[in-house]
């Protein structure tokens, strides 16, 4: 029996994860954590919420990372074993017009976690990562050993951020910590910020989607399936405390990459994503979708791949990513016409 705490416990990964370990942990316990602010619909996260109320041993407190205060009242009340932080501002072109909230929630409310996780030791903390933090890195697939240190964003530099912040915590108060780059993660219930249900939205409206630098961008689409049942594997093996040398201890500290390790271009995923939609009753047989494309330039902010690197993960956990893009988006255009329409 543990006791978890899960911040952005009504975000799309949050959600997901608390509910695998509610189902598979049925003596746990599962603190979330979530401010529940308006970046995107709350209507998702309030229906994320309410699938995770089911559960007798969920408890659930709204509130803010950065708030410290409230951060120490947790830890000192339910005492978690167990730190799965995945409460962030996302996304890439927000960080650009708004950067505040970035700073607010994934700097300052990333150290009020790690310093409760050394004020009231936990036995691993796992936080949330971005593919983002490559940059502009022209050699692929990323790999975790490759050199970051040229965001090309605010919310890159965050993420780069938390992990340095997480091995410097490591070091000195000896937390077990690991980091995870997350690669485009989508499927049902997911970010309505995100380009696929993004775009779902817009057509339905009847609206034009802009597809950036001309199609000539490349995405590795991660299935959130794939993420949760990593994120599982990672949390139960915490990198192990050991010294060196000089005695002194060895930063438990790891990072990886979750990933499908198969980038796909952008005018596939749209053709794909259409197909479904169509396949799932959201969309008319004959909708036009070249009178709703619009090809346009990048975006400042954006890459034009990520493509992870998976090794380590299927070395230590034995365990790849591999959810094709088709049946992600077979699944999400079902629960979109379940939920909307």
């Amino acid at each position: 029996m543990k006791t978890y705490l899960i911040t952005g416990a009504a975000g799309f990964i949050g959600s997901n994860i608390a509910k695998k370990i509610l189902q598979d942990e049925k003596e746990s316990k599962v603190i979330g954590l979530d401010n529940m602010n308006d970046y995107y619909d709350v209507n998702i996260k309030e229906y994320r919420l309410k699938e995770l109320k089911k559960f007798n041993n969920f408890i659930f407190v709204k509130g803010n990372l950065a708030n410290k205060e409230l951060i120490e009242n947790i830890f000192k009340e339910y005492k978690p074993e167990i730190v799965v932080n995945l409460a962030a501002q996302a996304g890439v072109r927000y960080s650009i017009i708004n950067p505040d909230v970035y700073i607010e929630s994934n700097i300052i409310g990333f150290y009020n976690i790690l310093e409760c996780c050394r004020h009231y030791p936990v036995e691993h903390l796992v936080y949330a990562s971005s593919s983002s933090v490559y940059g502009g890195n022209t050699k692929v697939p990323f790999s975790t050993d490759d050199k970051v240190d040229n965001p090309v964003s605010l919310y890159a530099a965050t993420k780069k951020s938390n992990e340095l912040l997480a091995h410097s915590y490591s070091k000195l108060y000896n937390i077990p910590s690991t980091g995870l780059r997350f690669f485009t993660v989508y499927g049902p219930a997911g970010r309505p910020d995100m380009a696929y249900f993004d775009f779902t939205n817009k057509l339905i409206n009847g609206e034009t989607i802009k597809i950036f630098n001309y199609g000539n961008c490349k995405r590795d689409f991660t299935y959130i399936d794939d993420i949760v049942e990593g994120i599982v594997r990672v949390i139960k093996k915490a990198p192990k405390k050991e010294d060196g040398k000089d005695g002194l201890p060895i930063p438990p500290y790891k990072i990886y990459n979750i990933g499908n390790s198969n980038p796909e271009n952008l005018l596939d995923f749209v053709q794909i994503l259409q197909e479904e939609l169509i396949k799932a009753g959201v969309l008319p047989e004959d909708y036009d979708f070249e009178a709703h494309k619009e090809l346009v330039a990048m975006q400042p902010g954006d890459v034009p791949v990520t493509y992870a690197d998976t090794t380590p993960l299927e070395r230590d956990f034995g365990f790849k990513p591999n959810t094709s893009l088709r049946d992600g988006l077979r699944k999400f255009a079902e629960w979109y016409k379940e939920f909307y329409i």
